[in-house]
């Protein structure tokens, strides 16, 4: 089952995490949820939802 992590505020930056989080070898979706206002959700399978925060954590605050 697919999670969501992260609501991006925009495209580039949902590509940006899709990308990072990708090379850290997760498997990540992006689903638009408001294509008014070009939001993301970033979701990712619920069995890795741990590890995933702690890279968005860096990815986010680093």
């Amino acid at each position: 089952m697919w999670t969501v992590i992260y609501i991006a505020p925009t495209a580039k930056i949902a590509e940006r995490i899709r990308h990072r989080l990708t090379d850290e070898g997760f498997l990540v979706q992006l689903r638009p949820i408001n294509l008014s206002k070009n939001q993301f959700e970033i979701l990712v399978p619920e069995g890795e939802l741990e590890e995933v925060q702690e890279v968005l954590n860096a990815i986010l605050h680093g």
